[in-house]
């Protein structure tokens, strides 16, 4: 099954990671994919942690104790490898190295806090060119967080409704190379765009409840939607390829997609929530 147009056409293949013999999945919230093309698939199943070679065989699976899998929700990993946990039910962050030991926690896990505090259902995490961490504090809180590299918050902004800076679920966050925010504003249909002191510069809307960005090495920004789409653009808001394939065929999504990345050849991969082990690979053609 192909799909997209002009430069971004993509081969699917919808059967694309291989579990080890009895393992099954459940939700998949997130991916992502680390400098040596290794896959990190981050899910609500027993096993929430699992990584992949890019053709979709078992390298290895976290034994973590802190890992709860209701809880798997973002997922980003750095230039150096490190992989950033975010989890919704757990309140927290958790930051390991590639071997997945545990460095560090943002967030109290299990303990939501008060109104308009870090956090309460966080969804997402990004880093800016500087180090510094956003994080997108989303279900209850509808808050983005601005922290130190080492973990001091800064400053938060955001507050329910639909004008510029409000948000209906902040659900992710990416950050460029110029140093400008990027934010799924998911029920809104929308991102809103900031600077990195959280003043509100634009937005992009019409969108089918935007979930997830992820932005490649040239900046060209890849979308999941709810609605059972992904969208390509530049960074100007433009479309350069968009498909939307609700349905149980080939190359369809019979869930709803949650977690986009991509690797440096050109290929990306898709998860989805509400459909058990719906994850994907776009080959580019």
């Amino acid at each position: 099954m192909q799909v997209g147009s002009g430069e971004y056409r993509y081969e699917v293949i919808d059967q694309w990671a291989r579990l080890p013999e009895g393992w099954t999945w459940r939700w998949v919230p997130g991916i992502a994919v680390d400098s040596s093309r290794r896959v990190y698939v981050y899910s609500r199943s027993d096993h929430p942690l699992v990584v992949f070679d890019s053709d979709g065989s078992f390298v290895t699976a976290w034994d973590s104790d802190v890992l709860i899998p209701e809880n798997a929700h973002g997922i980003y990993i750095d230039a150096q490898d490190d992989i950033y946990l975010t989890e919704w039910l757990g309140h927290c962050v958790y930051k390991f190295n590639r071997h997945g030991e545990l460095l560090w926690t943002l967030g109290t896990p299990g303990v939501p806090r008060p109104p308009g505090q870090p956090f309460n259902r966080p969804t997402d995490l990004a880093i800016a060119p500087d180090g510094c961490l956003f994080v997108s504090d989303g279900y209850v809180n509808h808050k983005v967080h601005k922290y130190t590299p080492d973990g001091v918050l800064l400053k938060s902004w955001g507050q329910p409704g639909t004008g510029p800076g409000q948000f209906d679920l902040v659900h992710a966050v990416w950050i460029d190379s110029e140093y400008l925010v990027y934010i799924c504003d998911r029920e809104n249909n929308r991102v809103q765009i900031f600077d990195g002191e959280g003043n509100y510069l634009r937005e992009w809307t019409g969108f089918l409840r935007p979930d997830k960005i992820w932005f490649d090495s040239d900046e060209t920004i890849f979308m999941a939607e709810i609605s059972q789409r992904i969208s390509i653009l530049n960074r100007a808001g433009e479309i350069l390829s968009q498909w939307q394939k609700p349905g149980t065929g080939p190359g369809e999504f019979a869930g709803c997609p949650h977690g986009i990345w991509g690797d440096r050849n050109g290929d990306f991969y898709v998860t989805s929530v509400q459909s058990d082990g719906e994850i994907k690979k776009f080959v580019r053609l």
